[in-house]
């Protein structure tokens, strides 16, 4: 009951073998975390100064008088 003998788990550790004795431990999913996405924190653009605008009083349009010719 040492070393040599095939049985004990002393004599699996020995040979370097796995059997009923000695069994292995089953391997468990790891949970591997996802990288978290990083937060970019979207600044509003600086608002431009308008400048106002000079209203400029719109000449009349007149419409030319088209004659037809019989």
């Amino acid at each position: 009951m040492g070393r040599g003998d095939i049985k004990t788990k002393k004599g699996k550790r020995f040979s370097g073998s796995y059997g009923k004795v000695r069994v292995r431990k089953e391997e468990v999913e790891q949970f591997v975390a996802k990288p978290k996405k990083e937060e970019v924190e979207v600044k509003a653009a600086p608002k431009k100064k308008t400048v106002a605008k000079k209203t400029t009083a719109k000449k009349a349009t007149t419409k030319k008088k088209v004659t037809k010719k019989d």
